[in-house]
């Protein structure tokens, strides 16, 4: 590894990046294996215990279960999976409701494999919602496939998050800002910090240069209404404050000498061939 001269971020080598990409296609997997389970009647820790599952199978440590929490006396996460239902915008903790029609469901997991981490997060439709529920899914997914590509051509992440902020704005909703991606690798919170909208924490020392070997993950968090958010009781949901949705998707991505891959994303043909079953 080597050091950005700016920040304490570490740099990774190819060998790193490929060993990344191995973790995060174990993250893949157990996002297939939620997938296939989200149905009107299901409850969330049903989910979260087949994740768990397979991460045992895999060997692979999930980097969720136990984390601590921020506020001292506070309880760990007590789940593998972080299942964030509706409203809930993120740390949401699986319980035994049963999903029902027009839920939105947004679930975020991850885990350490062999030394390495990776991480994302999908938002999923229980059966049909709303057109403007969908539209929010669309657009939330849609910032965050806009932000890989802009890897490719920007050199600021500054320049990038300005882009997010105004595609999320021009769709009239409002982007969460509480809570920002971060960087990956041996752990999963590493620097930098990695915010999705602009402003006056994004500008001198605070920003950082797209390089390669830059590994970080990006995570959009999207509300139907308003930015703000609140606590729930359980010291861990966070909740739009005035009771809309919110959706979340986030990929870890490396920048390599091609340009930006995203690590948890689909195996190609060649890596599906090679994935145990």
């Amino acid at each position: 590894m080597k050091r950005d001269r700016n920040h304490r971020i570490e740099l990774k080598s190819k060998r790193e990046i490929g060993l990344m990409r191995q973790a995060g296609l174990a993250v893949w997997q157990a996002h297939a294996i939620a997938k296939k389970m989200m149905r009107p009647g299901i409850a969330t820790v049903e989910i979260d215990r087949a994740v768990e599952a397979y991460f045992s199978k895999r060997g692979a440590e999930p980097l969720f279960k136990d984390y601590p929490n921020s506020v001292q006396g506070k309880p760990a996460f007590p789940a593998v999976t972080c299942m964030s239902v509706n409203d809930a915008v993120v740390h949401g903790i699986p319980d035994e409701r049963p999903l029902v029609e027009g839920d939105i469901v947004s679930i975020d997991t991850g885990c350490r494999l062999n030394g390495w981490c990776g991480d994302a997060a999908l938002t999923h439709a229980i059966g049909t919602v709303n057109p403007e529920i969908q539209k929010l899914l669309d657009v939330t997914q849609g910032v965050l496939a806009l932000a890989i590509e802009l890897l490719a051509s920007k050199g600021r992440w500054s320049q990038v998050a300005d882009e997010m902020a105004q595609y999320v704005l021009d769709a009239g909703f409002s982007t969460v800002e509480c809570f920002v991606g971060h960087g990956i690798g041996r752990e999963m919170h590493e620097d930098p910090q990695v915010p999705n909208f602009r402003g006056q924490s994004l500008s001198g020392s605070s920003d950082f240069a797209i390089e390669e070997g830059l590994v970080i993950a990006i995570e959009p968090m999207v509300n139907a209404g308003s930015k703000r958010v609140k606590m729930c009781r359980d010291q861990w949901t966070q909740v739009t404050a005035d009771g809309k949705c919110s959706a979340h998707f986030e990929h870890t991505v490396a920048i390599t000498e091609n340009g930006p891959v995203a690590l948890t994303a689909a195996p190609s043909e060649d890596e599906a061939a090679q994935l145990p079953q």
